[in-house]
């Protein structure tokens, strides 16, 4: 059978609308107890800006992100301060996440102002609040995720029936295309408990290269750098998701902003999307110098570097770019309504990328579309 592949929703599909039904519970316990999340800068206070520079509207925007390859944006343009030169004397307070929903959650309380994110706590956030709380501002990668498996165990996708299968969190980005996948290959899984002809474990990216390796799982599909990660331990790519979307472009992270703060500090807003655009282009063309400072940086937030040939594989997976790749995500939240995560509810809204067009036309830049969920 040959693998299923997305149809290219910005010109075949009618909008669809999508609501939250089985995660809402979750996203909210995980958040309340504040799962996964840190201040990098020990005491939490923001970080110093050159003497004399004026501030923007606030004196300071806090901002998001995981300590993941899928995340290079932030980590290489806060590293480099190509996104704190935007800023001038408005100082940057950074706040690191290992869950999309602490993340929300952290939007959602007023502890962060922005943050890059995956796509789906992305839609989870918005239909939860019923359109109200956040706007996807930018992109920043595709690509980036894997099924990896046991070469000894699954030699290809007929063998994944009595299988454990792990996914960093329910109803994450990676626990959606697995389940999406599995359905479309005739595998029935139970989508909130993870029971069925495969299991589907929800486990911390942080423990799954140590469950691979004592043998309690069979595979996951996991972002980079965990897979770069089960492939060094002797994991086979059985899948690069890559595969399942037209041009092998999907949304993996973009970048959200509470709309209150879209609306009060548009400045603010504008003077980091600067710095995105302007990192992503510098990572594109130092890609060798990027690798080194996105290690530099990894190694501050947990304490290891990674190993070069982890680096190597899991770098060379991610496409960084600015386009958000609306269409995708529309496709991936009507994955996860075929998963039975998601009922149906109104995406319209969750896109305003006026802000990134007026940036990118500044820089010369190709400007990108909403695929018709954007502001009205």
């Amino acid at each position: 059978m040959a693998p299923v592949r997305p149809t290219r929703s910005r010109t075949t599909r009618p909008r669809r609308a999508l609501a939250l039904v089985l995660f809402l519970p979750l996203v909210a316990a995980l958040g309340a107890c504040g799962y996964g999340s840190r201040a990098d800068d020990g005491d939490g206070e923001p970080a110093p800006v050159a003497a004399g520079a004026e501030p923007l509207s606030t004196d300071q925007v806090r901002l998001g992100y995981f300590a993941n390859v899928t995340h290079a944006t932030p980590l290489v343009g806060l590293e480099k301060g190509l996104i704190a030169k935007e800023l001038g004397g408005t100082r940057i307070k950074r706040q690191v996440f290992n869950a999309g929903p602490a993340a929300i959650e952290a939007l959602n309380a007023g502890s962060i102002d922005m943050s890059w994110i995956g796509p789906s706590p992305s839609i989870n956030g918005y239909v939860r609040s019923h359109g109200e709380n956040l706007r996807i501002v930018a992109g920043a990668t595709s690509g980036g995720a894997s099924l990896v498996v046991n070469p000894d165990r699954v030699r290809d996708r007929n063998d994944l029936e009595g299988k454990r299968i792990a996914t960093p969190q329910l109803g994450n980005t990676q626990d959606v295309a697995l389940l999406n996948y599995l359905s479309g290959h005739g595998y029935r899984v139970d989508a909130q408990t993870g029971a069925g002809d495969v299991k589907v474990i929800r486990q911390d990216n942080k423990e799954i290269p140590n469950s691979f390796r004592r043998g309690d799982l069979d595979g996951a599909w996991v972002p980079e750098p965990t897979a770069a990660k089960l492939v060094s331990s002797g994991g086979k790519v059985l899948l690069d998701e890559r595969e399942l979307w037209p041009g092998g472009r999907f949304v993996t992270t973009n970048l959200i902003v509470s709309q209150s703060f879209l609306e009060e500090h548009p400045d603010v807003v504008e003077a980091v999307l600067r710095g995105s655009v302007r990192t992503n282009a510098w990572i594109n063309q130092h890609p060798d110098q990027a690798k080194a400072t996105l290690n530099s940086a990894l190694g501050e937030q947990t304490g290891k570097p990674l190993p070069d040939e982890v680096l190597d594989q899991a770098f060379a997976q991610v496409e960084i770019l600015d386009d958000p790749l609306a269409g995708t995500l529309r496709d991936q939240a009507e994955h996860a309504v075929e998963a039975g995560l998601l009922d149906e509810a109104d995406l319209s809204g969750i896109y305003d990328l006026t802000l990134l067009n007026t940036v990118l036309r500044e820089e010369g830049r190709a400007t990108v579309d909403d695929a018709g969920l954007g502001v009205g």
